[in-house]
Order: C-alpha cells, then sequence, then structure tokens
C-alpha cells in the first residue's frame, strides 16, 4: 500500500480528529462510503493515561472529568486507565477500589480501570482475583520503578501466569517522567528487561504492554523484546521527526541502537495523559511516514485485537 500523502490526511484526518467533540456513533449496519468516513474521522483507542493525583505536582487535565473531555475531543473513544496513587500508596486495594469508583463516576463509559499490584508485599495474589472478580478490569499495570520490587522478583512467574490464567493483560510501566525532573528524594528504580524476556520463556501466552518504555529497552533490550517475545509497546515517547514511523521501518535516528524493523502490529497508542499532552502524540502519528493501514492498526485496531482476546 502506498504511504497516506501527508498533507491529505493531515487536511482531512487531523482536522475532524481535532475539532470534533463528540465520538463517532456505534452503527448496526454499514453505510455508504463507510470506509472513507472512518478514515476521514479516525476514532482512537488510548492504552495510557493514569487518573486522580500525581504525587509531585499538579497536573492540567489531572481531574478526571476535564481529562475525559480532553480525550473525547481529540476522538479518543476508550482510555486504560492506571492510577497515579499507585506509585507511593501501600493500600493496593484502596487504590484499585478508588480506581474504579473514579472512572465510573466520570469516565462516562469510556475509561477501562487497570489496576495495580505490588510483588514486593503479602497477599499480591489476592488482589490480582479482586481485579479481576470484584472490580472486572481487563487488566493490571505495574509500576516497578516505584514499587518495590523489579522483574527479577521470584514471583514475578508466577503474577504472568496469574493473568495469563485469568486472561488478563499485564502493562509495566518503564518511566513516569523524565529521569531528569524526578523529585531528588526519590529514589527511583531500574527496570530489568532482560528478567521480563526470561520470565515470558516460561508464560510465552502472557498478554504484556510495555508503556513509557524507550529509556528502559532501547538498543539491544528492545531488540530481544521484538525477537523473543510477543510484548506490545505504546508510543508515548517516542520521539524525533518521524520517529514512529522510521521505527516501523527498520530506520530510526541515530543512537536509538537497534536497525530491524518494529511491527505495526506491536505498537499501540499510548498518551500518558495528562503528565503528557494528549496532541503531542495524536500528531507524531500524522507526521510519521505511515500507510493508512498502518495508522488504522497503531490507533485502534491492535488494541482491540488484544482486548477482545481477554
Amino acid at each position: 500500500m502506498d504511504k497516506v500523502n501527508r498533507r491529505t490526511f493531515v487536511g482531512s484526518s487531523l482536522a475532524a480528529a481535532l475539532s470534533l467533540p463528540a465520538p463517532i456513533p456505534t452503527r448496526t449496519t454499514p453505510r455508504k462510503n463507510e470506509n472513507h468516513d472512518q478514515a476521514a474521522n479516525p476514532d482512537i483507542i488510548d492504552t495510557n493515561v493514569n487518573l486522580l493525583e500525581f504525587p509531585f505536582r499538579k497536573l492540567k487535565y489531572g481531574n478526571t472529568s476535564s481529562l475525559v473531555e480532553k480525550l473525547r475531543k481529540h476522538r479518543i473513544r476508550q482510555a486504560w486507565a492506571g492510577s497515579f496513587e499507585a506509585l507511593l500508596h501501600k493500600n493496593i486495594n484502596g487504590v484499585n477500589t478508588r480506581l474504579t469508583d473514579e472512572c465510573r463516576n466520570h469516565g462516562e463509559g469510556m475509561l477501562l480501570p487497570f489496576g495495580t499490584v505490588n510483588l514486593a508485599w503479602p497477599d499480591w495474589e489476592e488482589d490480582v482475583r479482586r481485579c479481576h472478580e470484584v472490580f472486572k478490569m481487563p487488566g493490571i499495570r505495574l509500576y516497578p520503578t516505584y514499587q518495590s520490587f523489579d522483574l527479577d522478583h521470584p514471583d514475578f512467574v508466577g503474577l504472568l501466569q496469574q493473568t495469563s490464567r485469568r486472561n488478563l493483560i499485564l502493562q509495566v510501566v518503564g518511566d513516569m517522567e523524565d529521569s531528569r525532573t524526578v523529585h531528588p528524594i526519590v529514589a527511583v528504580r531500574n527496570l530489568n528487561i532482560d528478567a521480563l524476556v526470561d520470565a515470558l520463556k516460561k508464560v510465552p501466552e502472557a498478554k504484556v504492554q510495555l508503556l513509557y518504555w524507550n529509556h528502559k529497552a532501547d538498543g539491544r533490550r528492545l531488540e530481544k523484546v521484538i525477537s523473543k517475545t510477543n510484548v506490545l509497546l505504546d508510543t508515548c515517547r517516542i520521539e524525533s521527526t518521524g520517529g514512529i514511523g522510521r521505527l516501523i521501518e527498520g530506520n530510526p535516528w541515530p543512537g536509538f541502537g537497534i536497525d530491524k524493523p518494529l511491527p505495526a502490529h506491536r505498537l499501540l497508542f499510548g498518551s500518558h495523559a495528562p503528565y503528557f499532552p494528549v496532541e503531542a502524540n495524536i500528531l507524531k502519528l500524522f507526521e510519521s511516514p505511515l500507510t493508512l493501514g498502518q495508522m488504522q492498526a497503531i490507533m485502534v485496531e491492535n488494541a482491540q485485537s488484544l482486548l477482545k482476546k481477554s
């Protein structure tokens, strides 16, 4: 398929995406030129947002209702939501309960809660059970750089087995912010990507996505993730002009450390809102040399497919 002409696509698709506040209504029967309409008015599934209070500063759109309004303005029809409280709070069940209530009461039907567990604390298996059976969550999100464990923890394989048996998505967050802006009193941990690859050899069927991964899985580690696992990646921190398209082509900017193509079916849209502006990550898609099929896959189809497997 030929690459989408950037001027044409931006002139129609991005204008619609940035100006129309309401999502496309669900249709029971296709209409004439349905494919054209979907291309001109794209919907997006955002696989990386966080709710409630970021511990270190106030964020614009930190209020859930204002964030939902912002997401809808940019035609994001569904967002997978973790909780900033998971970074430092010790009462994990309380974190997951408040996240569920926030999505239910202020999400207007578009927020899917992704709870958390902490492997370093007792009874994490019960937290997994509650996420699945009580809160009806489609997945769990880990923040190992803040939580007190890494992926070489002896129970991590057990967590993969639990999420796989329960058909849950497991999201693993690499970073929450640039290391240069982290509060100096906080000892943010590293993330052992090699341990993730090793663990997935034992549970290859587990559904895992890395969020904000670039500073933890670049170069050799990214190549291992792509070639040895089925791990999916979000787009929130893929920088440089045309960065997403160049990664897919296997031609990233010098210094990225990998020269093999990253298949489009391994990428899911993620904004990391409200910490990052939603617009910034939408524009990354439209300024990259992507085919229409690649763009649709990243914006919505890959996430839909992962959810259908849940």
